[in-house]
């Protein structure tokens, strides 16, 4: 209201100037007066109006982080770490695949890129962790051109 109210304080000055409509000054000034007024409840209007989306939007993005959570569970900080064997470091596994070559695949089902090494490429198939689509892989063709 902060504006509103600045724009009804230069109305009410413009008022006690006591200008007269008749002359082009007078006009003018009245005229500013009235603009200003109406721009101030316009972009209070609108100020609002976002505030009242940006409250919607929190609340749609409350509302996706529970359903993540009611999906895909909780997500722990230590997860990285609790989910290797023996309770290694996740970085001493990665050192595990070593310098195995790796490569990227897309699921055509659901879009997802996955990460392969080479060893789970020669298996010739895997399913999508994400949608569980089986992806088989054939290199008949790369091998007829060798």
């Amino acid at each position: 209201m902060e504006l509103t109210n600045r724009a009804a304080y230069l109305k009410g000055l413009i008022d006690g100037l006591k200008l007269s409509e008749e002359t082009d000054e007078g006009k003018i000034i009245i005229a500013m007066a009235e603009l200003v007024q109406d721009l101030a409840v316009a972009v209070e209007d609108i100020s609002d109006e976002v505030d009242m989306v940006v409250d919607t939007l929190d609340d749609v993005a409350e509302e996706i982080a529970d359903l993540e959570d009611d999906i895909y569970g909780e997500v722990d900080d230590d997860w990285e770490e609790e989910s290797w064997e023996d309770g290694a470091d996740a970085d001493d596994n990665w050192d595990d695949f070593g310098d195995e070559p790796m490569y990227e695949c897309v699921c055509p089902n659901c879009g997802d890129t996955i990460m392969l090494g080479e060893g789970m490429v020669e298996e010739g198939s895997i399913d999508c962790p994400n949608c569980g689509e089986n992806l088989e892989f054939d290199f008949s063709e790369l091998e007829d051109e060798d």
